[in-house]
């Protein structure tokens, strides 16, 4: 049989009605047969499109050709030349739309499955403790402001280089989106400690409770030699919905609910006991990645019906397809074609239910969408006693008020040079949503690397 028609090995996953019980990670990774079957369907391209689909470039058909000899080793090395969190994008990057839509094989079949596949050399990787061998190091400090994706990229590729690299959090605990907003059962925080180690192991030196633009800022670092300065602080200020009752008890943002959740572990009650607020007939609205996240942390938070409320259809939802499905496989019920107008509440101030309009699409919008048009006379009530807003977020303002000498477009984020990453500020960078808006971890992640490599002409070379 040809390589094209070899069929995509599937990945092994829990059970529906077993993983709705745990936060266990649902996707149970290959094992070295179900990835070497997987390896010898790449047809190794001399022009690899999919390389190019990659925001960080990986070297897709060079570590997949490892795993093909068996040298896991050195597929590893591969991967961390370009990526510093292989065993994260492995897991939460949507390879579908960016370098497994580029892939030759996927034209007549299914793509290979490079997003499984890096997870495999990524994971075995860590289980064996292997270790990049520590560059030597240069006398020329770096900062960067926020531990997200983009920081922690911006931070590994210098650090590669020699650069004494310092990752600033504002939180207790370092990781940024990937800790406190994707839930255990999709990226456990094991896998994320066990990357940040590997940064450690670089010479990255990460200090937590530092805010950035209060407990540090740009005029302090500077003054203490750092040269250049990466700011990826992200956008964590959830949106709204703007109506009525929206300050009831048991009104949530996603964010909110997730960083309780995710980075307080309330969903390892009574180990930790951090508060959350349990409901029992649930309603999410927005139809991204966070609002599947919510869901189905709902689902396993003991809610006995969640429902996403969405004012499109389910064509339009913008999560992934692999997401969408699984919150469905566990029990996650779709309203499409809804959009609230207001959130009633008891004499207690507590939400018991959400008033709906029926919606109808109309033309595409400047997203390239329908419009969804309210439909006269379509109200209807649904009980909630939990709802989550899962809209979307907006510029943390913390660094942005304390720092007004960086230009900021119409929306209030960070303006860069497109080619450089490099802000307003002379040698002070910045990448990820705070530039961008809400993206995706691996966009902040090419925009972390772009920087460096910036950094890395201007003072390291």
């Amino acid at each position: 049989m040809s390589v094209e028609k070899l069929a995509r090995t599937p990945m092994p996953c829990q059970e529906p009605s077993e993983r709705v019980k745990n936060f266990h990670e649902v996707a149970l990774g290959y094992t070295d047969e179900m990835a070497q079957a997987e390896a010898s369907r790449c047809l190794q391209c001399k022009n690899p499109t999919c390389r190019k689909g990659c925001p960080v470039e990986v070297r897709i058909p060079e570590f997949i050709a490892e795993i093909k000899n068996g040298n896991l080793d050195k597929a590893y090395e591969i991967l961390k030349s370009t990526n510093s969190l292989p065993a994260v994008c492995g897991r939460v990057c949507p390879q579908e739309k960016q370098c497994e839509a580029k892939c030759i094989v996927g034209i007549k079949n299914e793509p290979v499955a490079i997003g499984r596949l890096e997870r495999y050399v990524a994971d075995k990787a860590l289980a064996n403790q292997t270790k990049t061998a520590k560059p030597q190091t240069k006398d020329v400090k770096i900062a960067c402001i926020g531990s997200g994706p983009a920081s922690l990229t911006c931070a590994g590729y210098l650090a590669n280089l020699g650069a004494k690299v310092t990752v600033f959090e504002g939180l207790h605990e370092p990781g940024g989106v990937l800790v406190y907003g994707i839930p255990e059962f999709r990226l456990p925080k094991s896998i994320v400690h066990k990357e940040l180690e590997g940064l450690k192991d670089l010479g990255v030196d990460i200090k937590t409770s530092f805010v950035g633009g209060t407990t540090v800022t740009l005029d302090s670092l500077f003054a203490e030699g750092y040269k250049a300065v990466f700011v990826g602080v992200g956008a964590g200020l959830p949106l709204f919905l703007n109506v009525p009752g929206e300050n009831l008890i048991g009104v949530y943002s996603a964010n909110e609910y997730l960083t309780r959740a995710n980075l307080g572990r309330a969903y390892d009650f009574p180990n930790y006991d951090t508060p959350s607020y349990s409901g029992k007939k649930v309603t999410v609205f927005g139809a991204g990645n966070v609002a599947m996240d919510a869901a189905r942390t709902a689902k396993r938070m003991g809610a006995e019906t969640v429902h996403i409320v969405y004012r499109r259809s389910r064509a339009e939802m913008p999560a992934r397809l692999e997401e969408i499905e699984h919150a469905f496989e566990e029990g996650v019920e779709l309203f499409e074609l809804s959009a609230p107008l207001a959130f009633k509440g008891n004499e207690l101030g507590k939400l018991v239910s959400v008033t709906l309009q029926k919606m109808e699409l109309g033309e595409p919008d400047a997203s390239g969408r329908r419009s969804p048009i309210p439909v006269p006379n379509s109200e209807f009530e649904m009980e909630t006693d939990l709802a989550i807003v899962a809209l979307g977020t907006r510029p943390n303002p913390l660094f942005i008020r304390n720092t007004p000498q960086l230009e900021l477009n119409k929306k209030g984020y960070i303006v860069v040079n497109e080619e450089t990453s490099e802000t307003s500020v002379p040698n002070v960078f910045a990448g990820g949503d705070i530039v961008t808006g809400a993206a995706t971890v691996i966009l902040a992640m090419g925009a972390g690397r772009k920087a460096a490599m910036t950094i890395a002409d201007r003072f390291l070379k």
